[in-house]
């Protein structure tokens, strides 16, 4: 995403008009959702400025009810590693173990890439995906299942540090989205959202010891997720 949106920004950052927006969303799902704060810098390109890309920074806050973490790291839990191909590649389910986490809790805070298209004056669409940044959330007590045995975790922490490196080679929380926006005013939008988050969480006393003999402490719930947000669109140039 990154190698997408900078050229743009940077070749049309003179002549480009921007698009500055404010906007929260709420996502839920099965026993977990999630609370999203963004802000958004974009620049419209093309002849017809249907088209903008740019970054933003992204609070999103992370909960859940005895939620399941498995195998995080990406050469355990697919068939290969390789970025990009990794997110097409076979789940390795025979390497995983499950961290229950009774109350998972992580605040995210992102730079994130966007990019979006005017469908007309009132709608338009878009993607965004969390790059680079940190987390804090709750300590609390898991349990580890490995192989049928379990050993209880006191103090199960989010991951500290977040990155995008594609599929299962990720590090830390992040979050993406699909939206459909509506335009409601010049400044005012409502959206439905598609999301789709990574919540990391660490163990502090059992570890995983893998197949090839490696010992895992990260451990990673994907959760698919829907709902819906408002925006707030500052003055354009």
């Amino acid at each position: 995403m990154l190698l997408l949106v900078l050229p743009f920004t940077i070749i049309n950052a003179q002549q480009a008009h921007t698009n500055q927006f404010a906007d929260v969303s709420a996502n839920g799902g099965k026993s977990q959702g999630t609370l999203a704060l963004s802000y958004v810098y974009n620049w419209k390109l093309g002849k017809k400025k249907k088209w903008e890309a740019g970054l933003g920074l992204r609070l999103t806050s992370y909960s859940g009810t005895k939620r399941d973490f498995t195998t995080a790291p990406g050469r355990l839990a697919r068939s290969t590693s390789i970025p990009f191909v990794i997110v097409f590649a076979g789940q390795e389910t025979q390497n995983w173990d499950t961290l229950t986490v009774q109350r998972p809790f992580v605040s995210s805070f992102n730079l994130s890439a966007n990019l979006g298209y005017a469908l007309s004056r009132s709608w338009s669409l878009g993607f965004n995906i969390d790059v680079v940044g940190f987390s804090v959330g709750r300590r609390g007590s898991a349990i580890l299942t490995s192989n049928g045995i379990t050993s209880n975790e006191p103090l199960a922490k989010p991951a500290a540090f977040n990155l995008l490196l594609t599929g299962d080679n990720d590090l830390g929380s992040l979050n993406s989205e699909f939206f459909l926006r509506y335009t409601l005013t010049p400044q005012w939008g409502v959206k439905a959202v598609y999301q789709f988050y990574f919540a990391e969480y660490k163990t502090n006393t059992v570890k995983q010891t893998a197949p090839d003999g490696t010992i895992v402490d990260r451990f990673r719930n994907k959760a698919n997720l829907f709902g819906l947000g408002v925006s707030y669109h500052f003055s354009k140039q």
